[in-house]
């Protein structure tokens, strides 16, 4: 699992941020406690003192620490015990002055064996999701509010079934691809006409990848170019745009929407090739979002990027009637 840089920092950000904040509000309490009760700051002091001070002395004589160890043992526990005492009999809980950790399990690191911890994995998700909406309606963006009732039920006659029954089969591919991904799933080509719902389905996939941990980007090809184009020709470096596409190239999940939009050019054309070549040999997925056909695909870039999406991705088609021009007229 490739976690994205930028949106590592932001979660670690507030994780830590949110950590000392809860220490600040135990702190706070304790000492709004201690005032309350002075005796209570005195077993405080004892307790963390007088280890050190008898370990000390034992070692500085050069005899045995265990008795010492013994005898602070029990002085502790002694202490622990008036401790509760003094707190129940105000009304605290008798654990009241312990600071404990928010997450059991990485004692608020945010990290298990090197591992991220789901503690973690929740901030990185919420700013990840923050990310896409940049560009995204993650808002509403979910595979329940998606509606069947734009498409038509009359078949189309290219295709010999209605725009209803595909959007179906393809509602459930990308539902089942977004549920059961994994960094070594396949690839997206979704093709089809404006307004029929590529990148709101996109959206769909994006927000379920994310919850689950994996990384995603979403982008535009044209704004993905440009950034190419700035790294290569640029004479001074541009270390935005060379982050920008470390990040393309690195996350798990890679969503490119409106290729074809762009302006072809002989750049574009060996950019997107790279893009894909480079994505296709880290088996890293990637999804597209296109208005033209695989043909026509390979009439405006090169048969060998034709070749690479149908052999590579599966082709989902989208038909139907123009979803905005149909909310237009109810309107």
């Amino acid at each position: 699992m490739a976690y994205d840089e930028k949106v590592l920092q932001i979660s670690l950000e507030r994780f830590r941020a949110d950590r000392e904040k809860r220490a600040e509000a135990f702190a706070a309490r304790q000492r709004r406690i201690f005032q309350e009760i002075p005796r209570l700051e005195e077993i405080d002091r004892e307790l963390r003192s007088t280890m050190a001070q008898i370990v000390t002395s034992a070692l500085r004589r050069g005899t045995d620490p265990l008795p010492a160890l013994r005898v602070i043992r029990d002085r502790n526990l002694e202490l622990q015990r008036e401790r509760a005492s003094l707190l129940m009999q105000r009304g605290y809980e008798a654990d009241e002055l312990e600071e404990k950790p928010l997450c059991v399990l990485c004692q608020d690191k945010g990290f298990v064996n090197g591992a991220m911890c789901r503690c973690l994995r929740k901030y990185y998700t919420r700013a990840q999701i923050e990310e896409l909406s940049s560009m995204l309606d993650m808002g509403t963006a979910s595979f329940e509010n998606f509606s069947f009732n734009w498409y038509s039920r009359a078949p189309w006659k290219d295709y010999g079934i209605s725009p209803y029954q595909n959007m179906e089969m393809v509602y459930d591919t990308c539902r089942d691809y977004a549920r059961q991904f994994a960094p070594n799933s396949g690839n997206l080509l979704l093709s089809g006409d404006s307004g029929l719902g590529k990148t709101f389905l996109s959206a769909c996939i994006a927000r379920v990848v994310s919850e689950r941990g994996y990384s995603v980007v979403y982008d535009t090809a044209g704004h993905i170019f440009s950034q190419l184009e700035k790294v290569k020709f640029r004479r001074e470096e541009d270390a935005e745009a060379e982050e920008h596409l470390r990040r393309c190239m690195a996350c798990d999940l890679l969503i490119v929407d409106d290729l074809g939009t762009e302006m072809t050019t002989a750049f574009v054309q060996s950019a997107l090739y790279q893009l894909l070549n480079d994505r296709l040999m880290a088996k890293r997925p990637t999804i597209i979002n296109t208005n033209l056909t695989t043909e026509e695909i390979g009439q405006r870039y090169s048969p060998q990027i034709r070749s690479r999406l149908e052999g590579e991705f599966e082709v989902l088609p989208f038909f139907g009637e123009d979803i905005r021009r149909q909310k237009r007229r109810q309107q």
